[in-house]
């Protein structure tokens, strides 16, 4: 079942605003308190950024989605989001994505590099912002962010309906200022209320940014030079086994 597919097979009953199941008892909540004052959750206390902007779907670029990609810096040079559809507290994991720098980007090979996708484009445009931080706070970073390059897996297409995560994962794309790249302007304007804030003012105060390019250019953003994106088949396989105990 390929990614570009439609929804396979049929769903659990809903109206796919939340996921299926029944609320969560007095004991879970209990249980849930208890964990967190015991438990260090370290991974999650790392997350140090909430940042929203937008992804297209790699395989139908008519699919344009609002993200919410909450970051963890593990160095200078690579970061990792956990990426949710709202940021509501019942926000649904959708997927995730990794963030290289243009060094790191630029020592993988070529087949690699077509996944990816450049944050140039989301940053000078104003797409990409960090919801209710000053934007002279977050300049210096956003510089830096403009030199990046992200592999963004969507795991749950809610877009389409889905009410659980269904079928294969989607390779996702970033916006960009040409053609299908470009995020329909209710979308913008939507999230721009939503934050009271003006993308085209970002646009304008970040007119300063650059966006240099990669050594390897042509293989970021494949589709833009070939109109070919990617999509994945889950096929069955003959299990790889392994040697008897002894």
């Amino acid at each position: 079942m390929a990614s570009s597919d439609k929804t396979p097979g049929a769903m659990p009953p809903g109206d796919g605003s939340v996921p299926p199941g029944k609320a969560m008892t007095v004991g879970q909540h209990i249980l849930d308190k208890g964990a967190q004052m015991l438990q260090s959750l370290k991974p999650i206390k790392k997350m140090s950024q909430h940042v929203c902007t937008f992804a297209v779907y790699s395989h139908d670029m008519s699919r344009q989605i609002e993200t919410h990609h909450y970051v963890t810096r593990l160095n200078q040079d690579f970061l990792q989001c956990a990426v949710y559809d709202s940021d509501d507290s019942i926000g649904r994991l959708i997927g995730v994505e990794y963030i290289v720098s243009d060094r790191i980007f630029d020592t993988l090979p070529p087949e690699e590099q077509k996944l990816w996708h450049s944050h140039g484009y989301e940053i000078t445009s104003g797409l990409w912002i960090n919801p209710r931080v000053p934007e002279m706070i977050q300049k210096s970073e956003l510089r830096d962010l403009a030199r990046t390059y992200g592999k963004f897996w969507c795991t749950w297409q809610v877009d389409r309906g889905d009410r659980v995560p269904l079928g294969a994962p989607a390779l996702m794309m970033s916006p960009q200022g040409v053609n299908m790249g470009m995020i329909k302007p209710e979308l913008i304007q939507k999230r721009d209320e939503k934050y009271s804030i003006s993308s085209d003012e970002l646009t304008r105060t970040r007119i300063d940014i650059g966006v240099p390019e990669s050594t390897n250019p042509k293989y970021a953003d494949y589709w833009m030079q070939t109109g070919k994106g990617f999509a994945i088949d889950v096929q069955r396989t003959d299990m790889k086994t392994r040697a008897p105990f002894p």
